[in-house]
C-alpha cells in the first residue's frame, strides 16, 4: 500500500468539488491536484490518510488532449485558481458533472435535469474584486499577491491574469508607494503589526473603482498623504478609505470603515440597473455573468407585474431591483445594516419604488413576514451563503409553500441538502449552471421549483 513519498502509476478518473483529479490505487483514494481525468500520470504521495492520500505529479504519462500550458505563471502554488491546466470547454463540462453528481449523492436526484453550463465569452480578467493579504520580503518591503495553497504565506504576483487590469494596476502602484513609507505588515503569530490587507473593487462597465485599506488599528497618519498620490495617480480611483479589523481572525474585514479620501461607493451595471458599489456590498465578481445567471433568475420567476416577491439573502437588493420591474412588490431581506443602505440607494438610484428592504436574520424575517404581516409570497428567491437555508427558513417554507421558488447557490452540497428537504413539495423541473468563476472549480446554480401541493 502506497505511503509517503511512494511514487505511483494512476488513471485519472474524475474530478472532485475541489478542483482535483481522482485515482484509485489499489483500492486507496488518491486527490491528485493539477490532473485531468482519463490521464494516466506518476505521482508522489505527499499526504498519506486511512482512507485516502493526495499526491503531487512528477511526470505526466498519457496526457489529456485537452491539456494546456497554464496562463499564469504562479499556478500551482498560488490558491486562486486551480483548473488552469484544462481547455475552458472542458472546465464547463467538469462542471456540469460536478453539479449532477452532487444531486445524485447527497440529494438522490437521479432524473433532475442539469443544463450545459452557461459559460463565459471572456474566461480571463473578469473579477471585479480582490483581496490581496499584504506580507513582506526578505529586505522587509512591503509586498502583496495571493496566499499559498493550504498556507498564509503570500506568494508574490503581479498581475493576476483572472482580475480585472485595473485592479492589478491599482495593487502595484499601491505598492510601489507604500514602500516609499517606513510601515508595519502584520503578523498573525503575534498580532502586530498595522498592513493586513488591500481590497479593491472595480464597475466593469464603468472602469471606477475603490481602494481599501485594512489595518489592525486606526493609527496611520501616512494615509491622507497616500490616499492623495493614489488618487493623483490613478484616475479611475473614486475613493480611498481604511477598514480597521483589530480582532485575531482570519475575516478579512472589521466592522469600522472610514472615507479617507474621494467617495465611499462606485457605479457599476447589471444590464440597464444601475448598482452603487460600496466596501461591505455583496455584489457577484463576474459582472459580466452576473447578468446571465440573474436573467436565468428571471425566466425561471416568470414575472406577470402581479406577484409579490420575496428576495432572501438580498445583500445590496442587487436580484430584487433587477426584477422589480416585472413585480407588484419585492421584499428584501438582509442582515446586514449597511447592505440595507445600499438597497435603498440603489433603488432610488433607479427610480424604483416597488421594493421594501429589511433588516434581519431570514430566519426571523421571513416567518414574521408571513406570520405577522400576512404577506403570502408568490415566489421566494433564495441566494444564501454557501452553508444554505437553516433550518428555521425551510420549515417556513414547508408552512408557507410558495407557488415558485428560485434558489440560487454556489456550493452544489448545500444546495443537494436543501433540495432533498423539500423535494416531496416540490417539483423540481431544471437546474443551470452559470460559470461566475473560470479556472477555479466553483459553480454558480439556479434552480426552479414549483408547488405540486
Amino acid at each position: 500500500m502506497a505511503a509517503n513519498g511512494d511514487l505511483i502509476e494512476l488513471k485519472l478518473d474524475t474530478l472532485g468539488h475541489g478542483g482535483e483529479a481522482i485515482g484509485r490505487y489499489r483500492g486507496l483514494v488518491v486527490f491528485v491536484p493539477e490532473g485531468i481525468p482519463g490521464e494516466k500520470v506518476r505521482v508522489k504521495i505527499k499526504e498519506r490518510k486511512k482512507n485516502y492520500a493526495r499526491g503531487e505529479i512528477k511526470e505526466i504519462l498519457t496526457p489529456a488532449p485537452e491539456r494546456k500550458e497554464p496562463e499564469c505563471e504562479v499556478f500551482g502554488l498560488c490558491g486562486g485558481c486551480h483548473l488552469q491546466q484544462m481547455d475552458y470547454s472542458l472546465q464547463l463540462l467538469h462542471k456540469q458533472k460536478i453539479v449532477k453528481d452532487t444531486l445524485e449523492r447527497i440529494g438522490g436526484f437521479e432524473e433532475v435535469r442539469v443544463n450545459e453550463v452557461i459559460g463565459a465569452d471572456h474566461p480571463w480578467i473578469y473579477r471585479n474584486k480582490a483581496q490581496f493579504p499584504l506580507g513582506s520580503d526578505n529586505e522587509g518591503r512591503v509586498i502583496t499577491g495571493f496566499y499559498q495553497k493550504g498556507t498564509h504565506q503570500v506568494v508574490p504576483h503581479r498581475q493576476c491574469v483572472i482580475q480585472h487590469p485595473l485592479i492589478n494596476r491599482i495593487a502595484r502602484k499601491t505598492i510601489s508607494i507604500l514602500n516609499n513609507y517606513d510601515l508595519t505588515v502584520y503578523d498573525e503569530k503575534t498580532h502586530t503589526g498595522l498592513l493586513r490587507h488591500l481590497v479593491v473593487r472595480v464597475g466593469i462597465c464603468t472602469n471606477q473603482a475603490l481602494l481599501i485599506f485594512v489595518t489592525r488599528d486606526k493609527k496611520f497618519k501616512e494615509l491622507q498623504e497616500i490616499a492623495r498620490k493614489l488618487m493623483t495617480e490613478i484616475p479611475e480611483l473614486k475613493g480611498v478609505l481604511q477598514n480597521i479589523n483589530p480582532r485575531r481572525t482570519n475575516v478579512i474585514m472589521g466592522d469600522k470603515t472610514l472615507l479617507i479620501k474621494g467617495n465611499d461607493y462606485y457605479i457599476d451595471y447589471i444590464g440597464s440597473i444601475r448598482y452603487a458599489i460600496s466596501p461591505h456590498s455583496f455584489f457577484q465578481v463576474n459582472t459580466l455573468q452576473t447578468e446571465r445567471l440573474y436573467n436565468t433568475v428571471r425566466k425561471y420567476a416568470g414575472l406577470s407585474g402581479q406577484e409579490t416577491v420575496v428576495d432572501a439573502y438580498c445583500g445590496a437588493g442587487s436580484i430584487g431591483i433587477y426584477l422589480a420591474g416585472e413585480a407588484r412588490t419585492v421584499y428584501g431581506i438582509e442582515v446586514v445594516g449597511s447592505a440595507i443602505e445600499d438597497a435603498e440607494r440603489n433603488a432610488a438610484l433607479n427610480g424604483i419604488n416597488n421594493c421594501i428592504f429589511i433588516k434581519g436574520k431570514v430566519e426571523d424575517k421571513l416567518p414574521e413576514l408571513v406570520d405577522k404581516k400576512k404577506i403570502k409570497p408568490d415566489v421566494i428567491i433564495f441566494d444564501p451563503p454557501r452553508k444554505g437555508l437553516d433550518k428555521e427558513t425551510m420549515a417556513t417554507v414547508l408552512e408557507v409553500l410558495p407557488p415558485k421558488i428560485v434558489y440560487v447557490s454556489c456550493n452544489p452540497a448545500t444546495l443537494a441538502r436543501d433540495l432533498k428537504e423539500i423535494k416531496a413539495c416540490y417539483d423540481i423541473n431544471e437546474v443551470q449552471p452559470v460559470d461566475l468563476f473560470p479556472q477555479t472549480y466553483h459553480v454558480e446554480c439556479v434552480v426552479k421549483l414549483e408547488s405540486n401541493v
